[in-house]
This record gives structure tokens, sequence and C-alpha cells, in this order.
């Protein structure tokens, strides 16, 4: 068995990290166990308590990691297509290739309530993460419109991302039957969600409906 010293610095963090982000992709994030990490990793039970202080904050740096891939892919979409509604629908096609080669680390990152208030603030790394991803896609959905305005792009992204989300969990969910798709293969229906064109709520005129608060 490896001594706690084999790791130096940040190699044991790094390590329990891409460790946790295989056996979440084996079995799934909610059974994830810190001593049975150390233990594959040859290090004592405590070790992993030197770097993350409980299992929810391991789970959250994975999920920050997965963050970080997905703000890759939108900026390495960025050169490749001509015009910007290819270079979104490449982005697309990524962000669904991700979902389906790592449907445990896409739930964590999106399932999971990692980032919503409960009895403890969500990890500020992943917070940041998650922000900078959403940043990078939104920066791809304003070069699609024609007045890119905050309230265009915010309504037009949220739009796209339920498209592209919700397929993604109905496909790694199974609930896609042979009925609802008929002839089309798993190419036809990925072509298929990322064909739909949203369309930009009208700018508002900035007064109230009269009697609404």
């Amino acid at each position: 068995m490896k001594a706690d010293s084999t790791y130096h610095h940040g190699d044991l963090r790094a390590a329990l990290v891409k460790a946790a982000a295989a056996e979440i992709e084996r079995g799934d994030y909610e059974t994830l166990s810190l001593r049975e990490l150390a233990e594959s990793l040859g290090v004592s039970r405590a070790a992993p308590y030197r770097h993350f202080a409980d299992r929810r904050a391991l789970l959250a740096a994975v999920a920050a990691q997965g963050f970080d891939e997905l703000t890759a892919i939108h900026r390495k979409a960025i050169g490749k297509g001509k015009t910007p509604l290819a270079r979104l629908t490449a982005a697309g096609r990524d962000y669904l290739a991700f979902a389906a080669e790592r449907p445990q680390i896409f739930r964590l990152m999106f399932v999971s309530d990692l980032l919503v208030k409960g009895t403890a603030p969500p990890d500020p790394t992943l917070i940041r993460a998650a922000g900078e991803s959403y940043i990078a896609f939104e920066e791809l959905v304003a070069s699609t419109l024609d007045h890119p305005d905050e309230r265009a792009i915010k309504a037009t992204a949220i739009a796209i991302m339920s498209s592209t989300y919700g397929f993604a969990l109905l496909r790694m969910n199974d609930r896609l039957k042979p009925f609802m798709y008929g002839p089309l293969t798993q190419s036809d229906l990925v072509d298929a969600v990322l064909s739909l064109r949203v369309t930009a709520p009208p700018r508002s005129t900035g007064r109230k409906a009269r009697g609404k608060a």
C-alpha cells in the first residue's frame, strides 16, 4: 500500500478528483465513498479530509471540473464554424456528446443539489465554474441574435438550453422509445434538436402592464 507521503502538494487532491470522477461514471455519485477512494489510492482513510471537508466538497470539485470542460467546449466551438449559428450548433453537438459519454458526471452537474441553497451555501469554486460555462454559452447565443440585448440573450439562452438539456436527459434515462422516433437514428435526433430555432421575445417597451406591479 502506498504511504500518504507518496502524494505531494496538490497531487493527492488531483488524484482524488480523478478517481472520484471515474468511480462516479462506473456507478453513481450518490454512492461515492471517500473511504473506498482512499483505499483505492493506497492512502489512509483520513488523508482525503486534508483536501476536502467532506464527501460533498469532493463531489463539488468533480462537478466544477465538468463545468470547466463545458467551458472549453464552448470556447472551442468559436473556431468550428464560419457563422455564429454554425458555432452555436457545434457547441450544442459537443454538449450532447459530453452528456452521452459521461452521463453520471452530467447528472452530478445538472441534477444533483450541489448548486441548490440548502443547509450550507454552494461551493464557491463550483459556482464560479458553472457561471463561467454559462457565460461562454450566452456569448455564443448572443452572436446569433440580430438584437442581442440582455433580455433577448437571457430568454434565448434558456430556451435553447432547455431543449438540449431535456433531450440529453430523455436519452440517458431511456425515455425515448422506438414508437417515438421510428426510423430516425440517434444522429437524426441530435440534428433535429439542434435545428430548432428560438425566436427571442420582443424587446420590452419599459412599461408595465396596467394593473400589474
